[in-house]
């Protein structure tokens, strides 16, 4: 059936939307696709919905290829499972939590981990049941601080979760490889430019984790990548600690004055100038920074980082590492609570050898430091008194910190953690992630099964995401340009749009022909039959971005129609006559 523009619940607008940050966010509400309805949450018009039935129709077909079944699990949730795994503490304000008219606590899932576990625990009980492999497409809630960016990150969007169940650790890998084949099926599918990297498990916890992201210049998330193939999230960069060196061979300690240098270039730029003999740089000296940690349950503990000084802590880094407890930076009423810490001046250790920072020190405050600070390695580094600084100041002499945190800003060209080269930086999408999580929530929840000799064993599970409303997002990301929209022929709401142009009924009568045709070939065909200007058709054509675009115009008078490519914007003439068989060869 074919559909006219004049009766299509859609209305394009002129002006971007106020809060519009990214382009997919902006055409999308331009071109009548999504509404916002509050921050976060968008209502799909039927443009928008027909696009998205289309990015599920393709993960189906991919799941189901590899054997696993659908299931629909409910979005409003008890909290009884999600506290025996410990993720209704654990998620702490991004969970949407409710209670019902009796005072009964529920959530609306982010996640569904805990529910797929009890239905396979609740029907399967023994090995020849596995390997399993189930899958739902399904609204998800997660309370987003900071809505933005539409669809990428919304506090309520769709996602397909899928979860395999194994006896064992062997079928975990072997289900863990089928997914991960199926999700790259699925983005080629999508014509996403994409790149596999490792990730961090966060919250879901697991032995492996690695996000699919697609590569665009507006992606929240920063990846490396090195000529030799090493692929990482920003997040999960893991640096190899440099070999010791002899403690005996540092030089000794010594305070250096350092008035008014209450930052590490000042610092710097004194020794150049009061230390010659060699060139000092920020990566001699050690900076200190302290954060205020909440643990989900609402604990406070201060924690201490000790890193190079040319570096900065990344605040997603350190999120990711200490995830789900969040770190914020000392305030003044913290520091007053520890007058030993001379802000600008801070040093792990003092001149007389009494250790200010760690777990064991005066201040009882754990101490972490970079891979970088290993035995041996000395620095340039507070002296706990204002307008002094230490030099020689020697890991595993002078100060032991209480373990390692690998949270320092990540650059172009840092040597790749494997050798394989250089990294570079890049930005991307996370489009899906997957997870091999192991026994943690059959261990919570008891799901257990017998094994080929009778011993009752816990089944070992994998987890697998697609984000299905942010991979319309994602494709609008990527092939839209600075007209509209630009879908590809897969994820066309239409694929052909057929205009008419001009007054007389001639025009008319052959567009809505041509559209006829094309509709019995079975093609989707959008036709644009109203009483509007050429100019504004062929706007809203582009804005629209359907692949193919058909103009019934003045040249019908010649026998001529014209056929316009939206991907590369090429036109041409073409004979009315072979109009469906140009545009059937396109398909």
């Amino acid at each position: 059936m074919i559909s006219k523009l004049s009766s299509l619940f859609v209305r394009t607008l002129r002006d971007d939307p106020a809060d519009a940050e990214v382009p997919s966010h902006r055409w999308l509400v331009r071109a009548g696709y999504i509404r916002r309805a509050a921050p976060g949450i968008y209502s799909w018009l039927p443009l928008g919905l027909k696009v998205l039935e289309k990015v599920e129709a393709i993960i189906r077909e991919e799941m189901d290829a590899i054997g696993a079944q659908e299931v629909r699990f409910p979005a409003l949730l008890p909290r009884e499972p999600y506290e025996a795994t410990g993720r209704w503490t654990d998620y702490g304000d991004n969970l949407f939590r409710v209670s019902d008219r009796k005072g009964t606590d529920m959530l609306l899932g982010p996640t569904h981990e805990e529910m797929f576990t009890l239905m396979v625990k609740d029907l399967y009980s023994s090995y020849k049941d596995l390997p399993l492999s189930l899958y739902q497409i399904q609204t998800k809630y997660r309370d987003e601080a900071r809505p933005r960016a539409g669809l990428l990150r919304g506090r309520e969007f769709i996602m397909k979760d899928s979860y395999s169940f194994d006896v064992d650790d062997e079928g975990l890998e072997a289900s863990y490889q089928l997914h991960r084949t199926a999700y790259q099926r699925i983005f080629e599918r999508l014509g996403l430019e994409y790149v596999i990297v490792s990730a961090m498990a966060g919250a879901m916890g697991g032995s492996r984790s690695e996000e699919f992201l697609a590569v665009a210049a507006n992606g929240e998330d920063t990846f490396v990548r090195s000529p030799g193939g090493y692929a990482a999230n920003v997040e999960a960069v893991r640096f190899a600690a440099p070999a010791e060196l002899p403690v005996d061979e540092a030089p000794a300690m010594a305070v250096f004055d350092t008035p008014g240098a209450g930052s590490i270039g000042a610092v710097v730029e004194l020794l150049n100038r009061d230390l010659p003999g060699r060139t000092w740089s920020g990566a001699d000296t050690l900076k200190n920074v302290l954060f205020m940690v909440t643990d989900p349950e609402g604990g406070k503990r201060p924690l201490a980082v000790g890193l190079p000084g040319d570096r900065e802590v990344d605040a997603k880094r350190l999120e990711a590492a200490l995830e789900p407890s969040v770190a914020e930076p000392f305030s003044e009423e913290d520091f007053k609570q520890y007058p030993q810490l001379v802000v600008g001046f801070m040093s792990p250790v003092s001149l007389d050898g009494t250790r200010v920072l760690g777990k064991e020190s005066s201040t009882k405050i754990e101490y972490l430091v970079d891979p970088r600070v290993v035995t041996g390695t000395h620095w340039v580094t507070g002296a706990n008194v204002k307008d002094q600084h230490l030099t020689g100041v020697t890991a595993g002499r002078d100060f032991t910190a209480d373990g390692i945190l690998d949270v320092g800003d990540v650059r172009e060209g840092d040597p790749a953690p494997d050798g394989s080269g250089p990294l570079t930086l890049a930005r991307g999408i996370e489009m899906g992630h997957i997870f091999q999580l192991g026994r943690k929530y059959a261990e919570a929840l008891g799901l257990k099964v017998l094994d080929h000799s009778g011993k009752l064993v816990t089944v070992t599970m994998g987890s697998y995401g697609v984000g299905v409303s942010r991979a319309v997002a994602a494709v609008a990301e990527a092939t839209s340009d600075d007209k509209g929209l630009n879908w590809p022929l897969a994820l066309a709401p239409f694929q052909v749009h057929v205009i008419a142009t001009g007054k007389e009924a001639e025009v008319f009568e052959e567009a809505e022909r041509i559209a006829g045709e094309l509709d019995g070939r079975g093609l989707d065909v959008l036709y644009d039959d109203r009483k509007a200007s050429p100019g504004v058709k062929f706007a809203d054509s582009e804005v629209l971005g359907m692949p193919i675009i058909v103009v019934v115009g003045r040249g019908l008078a010649n026998g001529l129609v014209e056929l316009r490519i939206r991907a590369t914007g090429e036109k041409r003439e073409v004979a009315v006559d072979s109009i469906v068989d140009e545009v059937l060869a396109l398909v």
